[in-house]
């Protein structure tokens, strides 16, 4: 009977990470990446610990630019300690709400699928942590929450187990492109 509930947490555990975008077809204002992530933004954000205690605070300024269907979104990254790091996206639009990106430190291909306000974003990101790399698995959700503020929540996992969470606030600047009306 034990082996029953096992899989029966197990299959129950797997079920946890399985919604979707879809959920929020519904929901507005609708989110288009090309749209939001045009122009220069701005982001506030933390990194929890398993156990939610803040490890780390920092600020991104965001350079991003589309043709078409490529973005490029430049991330300049000010910790609160006074390190810096920067990341740039290579982002695709392939259709229907679908994305995929590139960063010189993820592992791989990022994918998305945006429905209504919300983008699910996967992907894994190699992190320098105590002189190596480690490999760790981010499940991000962002949801628009109007013209110029968007929340993201990302889950991180190794293994399977949960190492903490990065909240981030996106705040689109004043006068920033208005890329909703260049993308019907």
């Amino acid at each position: 009977m034990s082996k029953a509930w096992l899989l029966a947490g197990l299959l129950g555990l797997a079920g946890c990470g399985s919604i979707d975008a879809a959920r929020y077809a519904g929901e507005t204002p609708a989110l288009d990446l090309r749209a939001y992530f045009n122009g220069t933004l701005d982001a506030h954000g933390m990194f929890q610990d398993r156990s939610g205690a803040v490890i780390k605070r920092f600020t991104v300024r965001i350079d991003a630019q589309w043709t078409g269907d490529s973005g490029v979104l430049d991330e300049h990254f000010l910790y609160a300690d006074g390190t810096t790091q920067r990341r740039v996206w290579h982002v695709e639009h392939l259709g229907n709400g679908r994305y995929e990106g590139r960063a010189d430190d993820v592992v791989g291909i990022a994918r998305g699928q945006a429905a209504g306000n919300a983008l699910r974003w996967q992907y894994v990101l190699a992190l320098p942590v105590d002189g190596r790399t480690i490999e760790v698995s981010f499940d991000d959700w962002m949801f628009l929450i109007d013209d110029r503020v968007m929340l993201n929540r990302s889950e991180m996992r190794k293994f399977g187990f949960r190492l903490g969470e990065v909240t981030l606030s996106f705040h689109r600047r004043e006068g920033a492109d208005d890329a909703q009306s260049a993308h019907p």
